[in-house]
């Protein structure tokens, strides 16, 4: 999944300014923004009862991803502090992950859903294309869930300008490394 624009969170790799590959937002008040997204996967079953079939979802799993082609910084304005302020938007998305997946598995747990179609290749794509909708709807939740927490997080860091703030999420964010 990874590729030249995509950085996947890994506990081993840390950003640098050269993954901020976007143009510069002239307009923003902000130095620098990372874009986060999280990429998802799941299994679609099925299952027959009573002469009806059902799809079922499961083995939901989520990828946190640092989109380097929507990131940007003004490289003046580019320092160590700053870096650090986005690598814990990015830390941030991925300590959030966990309980985005158990909300999202606990919400399709044990559900069946029909199926429509006219035969059984139908019957498959539409159930891979109903539950991926089902799960964009979840995921929407999580991102606004992801935006207040973000929100805060430069609020309460004054977007990285407030060391010891910063320093107090820098040593939460640290616990994902070990």
């Amino acid at each position: 999944m990874e590729n030249d624009d995509i950085k996947i969170w890994s506990k081993d790799y840390f950003l640098n300014w050269s993954d901020f590959k976007s143009e510069v937002n002239p307009a923003a008040y902000e130095d620098s923004s990372s874009k986060i997204k999280f990429h998802h996967t799941w299994t679609v079953d099925s299952e027959m009862t009573d002469g009806e079939i059902y799809f079922l979802i499961s083995n939901i799993q989520l990828a946190t991803q640092f989109l380097r082609h929507l990131s940007w910084v003004r490289l003046q304005n580019s320092s160590l502090e700053l870096l650090k302020h986005e690598q814990g938007h990015f830390d941030l998305a991925e300590s959030l992950k966990p309980i985005f997946v158990d909300q999202m598995k606990n919400k399709f747990k044990d559900l069946r859903f029909p199926t429509r179609g006219q035969n059984e290749e139908q019957r498959k794509q539409f159930a891979r294309e109903d539950s991926g909708l089902m799960l964009l709807q979840e995921l929407e939740k999580c991102y606004k869930i992801l935006d207040v927490e973000s929100n805060k997080y430069c609020e309460e860091t004054e977007f990285g300008n407030n060391s010891s703030k910063q320093k107090e999420y820098n040593e939460k964010f640290k616990k994902l490394r070990s």
